[in-house]
């Protein structure tokens, strides 16, 4: 049988995770995003949770890229292929948006920083297609979360139905 994920992965997952579902909360509640919107308060929030997003997910897939994922080889092939969609599709939805909130932030003319570090801007204060977007960033916010839903929903079926290894081969510990 497969061991499950090494502690490096781990916790990329959960701190992806925590840090994605603040995004999440901090987009529910900040204002919604007009002309005269400052980057202050919930708005600086979650430009500065997207810096710590795009730094992750990129170490993520950088390490996912260069380790080995355990697979278990009683799964059938089918759910073995749609966990690695999924996890590639998450991984690639996750990086979207955060390139496409960055965009939209820099056609504001705010500043996308990682821990004080400035990102070179993507679009330049009023670029059109960076306002469109920020649109398609709050679109794919359904997305992913759709997305999400799925991938617990499945981890959770294989933990009280079928009661496989899927789940507890990346909880802590």
């Amino acid at each position: 049988m497969a061991k499950g994920y090494d502690g490096v992965t781990k916790i990329f997952h959960w701190l992806i995770f925590l840090t994605v579902a603040a995004q999440y909360a901090v987009g529910e509640f900040m204002p919604h995003i007009g002309r005269k919107t400052q980057e202050v308060g919930l708005v600086w929030v979650h430009i500065f949770l997207g810096g710590v997003v795009i730094l992750l997910i990129v170490a993520a897939i950088a390490w996912r890229l260069t380790h080995h994922v355990p697979q278990l080889p009683e799964l059938p092939g089918w759910q073995r292929l749609a966990a690695t969609a999924t996890h590639w599709a998450l991984y690639a939805l996750i990086l979207v948006m955060v390139v496409l909130g960055w965009a939209a932030a820099n056609s504001r003319g705010w500043p996308v920083t990682v821990f004080g570090v400035p990102l070179p801007a993507l679009a330049k204060n009023g670029d059109r297609w960076a306002h469109t977007a920020g649109d398609v960033h709050t679109f794919l916010v359904n997305v992913l979360l759709g997305l999400v839903i799925l991938h617990v929903v499945a981890a959770l079926y294989h933990h009280f139905f079928l009661r496989d290894k899927v789940l507890t081969r990346i909880l802590p510990g």
